[in-house]
């Protein structure tokens, strides 16, 4: 996976010392590498990450954690993206966290599939890290 960056309008990447993170993100990605990347990403962005690998693990890291924001690839091992979103919708303590779906696929499509089982937004692959930092916040004020 590639991650293109854009400037912050604080300068640099959004990249600062705060004390207190941003907000709790559960990251949900089954590639190692793709994994690695976001998290430092949105470290660096003064963010708290939790990690998940597989739709088991997304859902129950999630009720346990109760993340602010969950980013969750729809292709996922054991179950999928679709499904552990659907499973996180039904837990009345996660029902309104936000949740972005991350997906190489840019169809329609797979777009309404994904709101359909309840994510709040969409997100392609290469991800556009100023673009999913935006969207982040943009939730997360519309959430809190």
């Amino acid at each position: 996976m590639f991650v293109t960056t854009k400037s912050h309008p604080n300068g640099g990447l959004g990249f600062g010392s705060a004390s207190e993170p941003k907000a709790r993100v559960l990251l949900v990605e089954d590639t190692e590498d793709n994994r690695v990347m976001m998290r430092r990403l949105l470290e660096m962005s003064g963010y708290c990450v939790m990690e998940a690998v597989n739709g088991v693990e997304a859902v129950t890291q999630a009720e346990r954690e109760v993340p602010q924001i969950i980013l969750m690839d729809l292709s996922l091992p054991l179950i999928d993206g679709l499904a552990a979103t659907r499973r996180i919708r039904q837990l009345s303590s996660l029902k309104d966290v936000p949740i972005i779906a991350v997906s190489a696929h840019d169809t329609l499509d797979f777009h309404a599939e994904a709101l359909v089982a309840g994510c709040d937004a969409y997100i392609t692959k290469p991800i556009d890290f100023g673009e999913l930092e935006g969207l982040i916040e943009s939730l997360l004020e519309q959430h809190s």
